[in-house]
C-alpha cells in the first residue's frame, strides 16, 4: 500500500487559513474519493471538505478548533494499488464545497468508524448560523453558547464577535435555571459573568496590588467650609472642587515626593519620579478606570480642571486611549460622588499611594471654642509601607488638608 498526503487546498478569495470545526472520519475509516473528511471554517462560510484520495484513513492532521493554513497537511490516506487498466474517476482538484469527480454528484454513504452510514452524505455548504469568523465560532464553543440559539447583529443577522461576548438575555419567562451550585453554600447559581476585559484589567491590578504591597492607611475629617467659600466668590466659571483638591495634592507631593515613586523589586530599589501623572478614579459602566492627567504639576489649576473633565467624560464615554488609562504614577479618587463618607482604598499598582476624598456634608465642629456647624470631608490615604513610613504619609495628608482648610494662603504658596 502506498500513503497519500492531503493537503488543505487554495481557499479562494484571498483566504489563507480555516479552522477545523470537526472531523468527519476517524482513523481507520475507509473512504471512497469525494467523500468529506472534514468541517472547516473560513471567514466566508462554513465547508464539508472532499478527499481526492481513496483508501483507509492513516492519519488525521489537526485537533478540532486548531487553525490550519493553505497546504498544511489534512489527513493521509493509505491506498491501495490501482490495476493499469483502472480509469480513475476522480480529478484529484479539491474545490472548497464541491466534488473532485468529473461525474454528475450523486448521494453516497458516509464511511465513519468502519461502518457505513445509511443516510445520505449533506450537501457540502451546511446550513449553519452564519457567522463572521472562525474566531467567532470558537469563542461560543468556548463559553458553551449554541449558536443557533443567537441572533447576530451584523449585517442580514450575521453573528459577529459581540453577540458570542454579551448574547441576548432571555425573556425571564422562558429563561432556564442555570445550571451549577455553589459548593460552598449549596445555593443556585443565578448568573455566571464571565471576567473578561476591563473587569479581568481591573481584577488583574487590584489582586496583585494586593498580593505585592504592603500598605497602611491614614486618614483626617477636614473643614472644607473656606474652600467652598472661595470657589463660590470666583463665580459661575471657576474650578471645580476637584481642581483644587489636585492642586494641594501636586504640592504635597513636591514636598514628599516618596508617594510619586515606585517600587522596582527586581533590582531592589524605589525610583522617585521626576515629575507628576495625576490619575483621577472615575466610574463608568464597565468599571472604575483611572485616566491620567499628564505632567500635571505643570497645569494650571484652570487647566487641571479642564484636563480633568475631558478625561472623565472620554473614559465614560468609552473613548479613552489607552496611554491616557495606564500612566498614572498618583491617584486620587472622589468617593464622596458615591454618597459615602470614607473608604481604605487599594493602590492602583504599582503607584504608591491613592488618596480618597469623602463626601462634603454638615457637621457640628469646634472653631475658636464654639460649637459651629461646618462643611467636613474626610481625607484618607493608602500608602505602600516600604515607599515611607507614617511620619512621610502624615505630612503628606496634614499638607493636603491644611490647603484645604487655608485655601488661600496654600493657593499663595503655589
Amino acid at each position: 500500500m502506498s500513503r497519500a498526503v492531503f493537503t488543505l487546498p487554495d481557499l479562494g478569495e484571498g483566504l489563507t487559513e480555516a479552522e477545523l470545526v470537526r472531523w468527519l472520519v476517524s482513523v481507520g475509516d475507509t473512504v471512497a474519493v469525494d467523500a468529506p473528511v472534514a468541517e472547516l471554517e473560513t471567514a466566508k462560510a462554513v465547508v464539508e471538505v472532499p478527499t481526492p484520495f481513496a483508501g483507509v484513513i492513516a492519519e488525521l492532521h489537526g485537533a478540532e478548533g486548531s487553525t490550519l493554513a493553505v497546504g498544511a497537511a489534512l489527513v493521509s490516506v493509505e491506498q491501495e494499488p490501482k490495476a493499469p487498466a483502472e480509469k480513475r474517476t476522480g480529478s484529484g482538484n479539491v474545490l472548497i464545497g464541491y466534488g473532485t469527480s468529473d461525474e454528475p454528484a450523486v448521494p453516497r454513504p458516509r464511511r465513519h468508524r468502519g461502518r457505513t452510514a445509511s443516510r445520505p452524505v449533506a450537501p457540502a455548504v451546511t446550513t449553519r448560523p452564519r457567522v463572521a469568523s472562525p474566531i467567532v465560532r470558537k469563542l461560543a464553543r468556548d463559553r458553551g453558547l449554541d449558536l443557533t440559539e443567537l441572533r447576530g447583529s451584523g449585517p442580514d443577522g450575521l453573528i459577529v464577535r459581540a453577540d458570542v461576548e454579551a448574547p441576548p438575555v432571555p425573556a425571564p419567562a422562558s429563561a432556564p435555571a442555570p445550571a451549577g451550585h455553589d459548593p460552598r453554600t449549596g445555593l443556585p447559581i443565578g448568573e455566571r459573568v464571565p471576567l473578561r476585559g476591563i473587569r479581568q484589567t481591573i481584577a488583574d491590578t487590584l489582586s496583585r496590588s494586593r498580593r505585592e504591597i504592603p500598605e497602611a492607611t491614614t486618614w483626617v475629617d477636614v473643614d472644607a467650609t473656606a474652600l467652598l467659600d472661595l470657589r463660590a466668590g470666583l463665580g459661575d466659571d471657576a474650578p471645580g472642587l476637584l481642581a483644587f483638591v489636585a492642586r494641594f495634592v501636586l504640592s504635597g507631593l513636591r514636598r514628599f515626593p516618596a508617594l510619586n515613586s515606585r517600587v522596582d523589586t527586581e533590582k531592589r530599589e524605589i525610583q522617585h519620579l521626576d515629575g507628576v501623572n495625576l490619575g483621577i478614579a472615575a466610574q463608568t459602566d464597565r468599571g472604575l478606570i483611572v485616566p491620567a492627567v499628564r505632567d500635571a504639576d505643570r497645569r494650571t489649576t484652570r487647566e487641571l480642571d479642564s484636563e480633568i473633565r475631558r478625561l472623565i467624560t472620554s473614559v465614560r464615554a468609552g473613548t479613552a486611549t489607552a496611554a491616557e488609562t495606564t500612566t498614572s504614577s498618583f491617584t486620587l479618587n472622589n468617593y464622596g460622588v458615591l454618597g459615602v463618607d470614607g473608604s481604605a482604598a487599594i493602590i492602583n499598582h504599582p503607584e504608591a499611594a491613592i488618596l480618597g476624598l469623602g463626601r462634603i456634608i454638615p457637621r457640628p465642629w469646634v472653631v475658636d471654642g464654639e460649637i459651629v456647624p461646618r462643611r467636613i470631608t474626610q481625607l484618607s490615604l493608602v500608602f505602600d509601607h516600604r515607599v515611607c513610613d507614617g511620619g512621610v504619609a502624615g505630612g503628606f495628608l496634614r499638607h493636603v488638608a491644611d490647603s484645604i482648610e487655608d485655601p488661600t494662603r496654600a493657593l499663595v504658596d503655589l
